[in-house]
């Protein structure tokens, strides 16, 4: 089992990455919809060319595909759901997928701002706790931006699939 589908383990790989994901996860909801829009707005480019093989987007067809013909309210629903992993059938099938493939949800979503995809209000500022956060995480090396997108992409949308118990928590050893 892959920690992609378990929501408790992260890879953030110190404490100052650790706590970036802390700050975030105090946001609320649309802060961090905001937060996501604006670090795709400053560092999309070097994000999404993290891991290009790695990404699938055939596997998200109905993230990458059918969102984009939804209304706005529809689309900022959906975006909540899966921020506040709920569940509901986009957020199962954002929660489905590995991380490198939920960056490149959140990057397609941005790319896509305000012509397929709603956009922040024009009268939008956002809040000191965001800018500080967009900030601190520009101040990171670039492993370390990628471990708390990473981290913070895999926290969010549902899944109710579990983590493979380990030998020592069942007592038991494997066999074929």
């Amino acid at each position: 089992m892959t920690a992609s589908y378990d929501k408790t383990i992260s890879q953030a790989q110190g404490n100052e990455s650790q706590n970036l994901v802390d700050a975030f996860n105090n946001l609320d909801t649309d802060a961090k919809l905001a937060w996501f829009y604006l670090v795709y707005k400053k560092m999309g480019n070097s994000i999404t060319p993290a891991a290009p093989a790695a990404a699938e987007p055939e596997l998200a067809p109905l993230l990458l595909g059918d969102y984009f013909e939804l209304s706005d309210e529809q689309q900022l629903d959906i975006m909540r759901d899966i921020v506040n992993r709920k569940d509901t059938e986009y957020s199962r099938a954002y929660g489905a997928i590995k991380e490198n493939n939920q960056l490149l949800v959140w990057y397609a979503w941005a790319v896509a701002m305000g012509d397929k995809v709603v956009d922040l209000p024009a009268s939008y500022e956002p809040t000191k706790a965001i800018n500080d956060l967009v900030s601190q995480i520009e101040g990171l090396d670039f492993d370390e931006q990628i471990s708390v997108f990473r981290t913070i992409a895999g926290e969010v949308g549902y899944t109710d699939v579990k983590p493979i118990e380990t030998q020592a928590e069942t007592g038991k050893t494997s066999s074929l």
